[in-house]
Parts: structure tokens; C-alpha cells; sequence
């Protein structure tokens, strides 16, 4: 009884892997399609989202019956808690990426990135692709040392970000309001794909360790 429980804790934690490899996946084509104004791919990773949030309920209900039939304690009581938290972080990932593409559609044919932010777009995708890679191994192998790395991952999202910033507010920005909301919000987007990847990372900390991220990570990075 004991084994087939663990091998479901198990079976959970794959499938969070799983999940943050699709949401890697919908993210790169999100990019693609907001970069490349391909009205075919965002329609491909707003269809795509169906599945992630399919995803997030089926974790949610096994987690939900083995907290019902096993009453866990300690380690596997956070195990399980853990993954719900994860699992919903994940989720949110899968929207932030449906976001992106549909501003994407909303301005085909047109691109909704003017030529002068392409390059901040492109960086931002590629950090977003390398947080959420490194999200799927913190995730498969609890590995801290990732988790921590992490951190500093999003310090250079959070860069591009001011940079889009500096570029809407200057007095030349040649594109108007409409085109400054939608990078406004494009890197709104990315910005808080980024914030989930350092959540689920603080959350493996806790999983790991049993203490709460910001004492795991600045015990270490100092």
C-alpha cells in the first residue's frame, strides 16, 4: 500500500515535469509568434492552453484524493502540498504564454513589436526559455543548487524589463499609445513568467530543506 502510494508521489512529480516542459514549449512558440507575426502559431499555443489548465485540475484532484485517503504527515505532507503550489504556478506560466500570443493575433497582420524593441523581445523570450528548462530539472531533481540560480535568472528579466521601460518613456518613442500598451503589457507578461519560475524554486527550497526560500537561498548566496 505504502509503495503504491510513493510511486504516485512520484508519478505526480513527473507529471510536473511534464507540465513545465509544455509550458517551455507554449512559451517558445508564443515568441515565435509575437516576433514573427504568425497568427497560425498563436492560435496553436491559445489552443494549447486548454491542455495546460486540463493539466493543472488533473494534479490537483490526485493530490486532493492522496491527502483524503493517506493523511500524510511531515515530508510527504509537504511533498503534496508542495506540488499544488507548484502545479498552480505552472499554470499561470501557460497563461502569461496564451497572453503573449494573443496580443500577437490581435495585431495580425501587423507586428506588434516595432523594429526598435524586437531585440528586448528576443532576449526576453530566450531568458524565459532558460528559466523555464531550468524550472523543469529544480522540479525533477530537487536540485537547490538550480533553485538558487534561479534568482538570478530573473534579475535579467527584470533588466530587459526597465530597458522597455526607458525606451517607452523617451521622448522620441515614434509608435504611440496603443503600441506602448501592448509592450507594456508584453513585458508585463514576461516579467511575471519569470516571477512564477523563482516561485516554484523557492517552493523545491522548502520542499527540500523545510525552510522557507528566503533563509535556504541567503544562507548560501550571501
Amino acid at each position: 500500500m505504502r509503495d503504491s502510494y510513493h510511486e504516485e508521489l512520484d508519478d505526480i512529480n513527473a507529471c510536473l515535469v511534464e507540465m513545465a516542459n509544455s509550458v517551455g514549449s507554449q512559451m517558445s512558440t508564443a515568441t515565435t509568434a509575437l516576433l514573427d507575426a504568425d497568427v497560425a502559431l498563436a492560435d496553436l499555443v491559445i489552443a494549447g492552453d486548454d491542455q495546460i489548465d486540463a493539466t493543472r485540475e488533473n494534479i490537483e484532484q490526485r493530490t486532493f484524493t492522496l491527502l483524503a485517503r493517506q493523511q500524510p504527515v511531515a515530508g510527504d505532507l509537504r511533498t503534496i502540498t508542495t506540488a499544488m503550489r507548484i502545479v498552480a504556478d505552472l499554470e499561470r506560466m501557460g497563461d502569461l504564454a496564451a497572453h503573449i500570443a494573443k496580443v500577437a493575433r490581435m495585431r495580425f497582420p501587423d507586428h506588434a513589436v516595432p523594429q526598435e524593441v524586437r531585440p528586448a523581445f528576443l532576449e526576453a523570450g530566450n531568458v524565459a526559455e532558460l528559466l523555464i528548462t531550468k524550472t523543469a530539472t529544480v522540479i525533477a531533481k530537487r536540485d537547490v543548487e538550480a533553485a538558487q540560480e534561479l534568482e538570478t535568472d530573473d534579475d535579467a528579466m527584470d533588466q530587459i524589463h526597465r530597458g522597455l521601460f526607458r525606451q517607452l518613456l523617451s521622448e522620441d518613442w515614434p509608435h504611440g499609445i496603443e503600441s506602448a500598451i501592448d509592450i507594456t503589457l508584453l513585458g508585463r507578461y514576461y516579467e511575471r513568467f519569470a516571477d512564477h519560475a523563482v516561485s516554484v524554486a523557492r517552493r523545491v527550497c522548502y520542499l527540500v530543506t523545510g525552510e522557507r526560500y528566503d533563509s535556504a537561498v541567503s544562507s548560501s548566496s550571501g
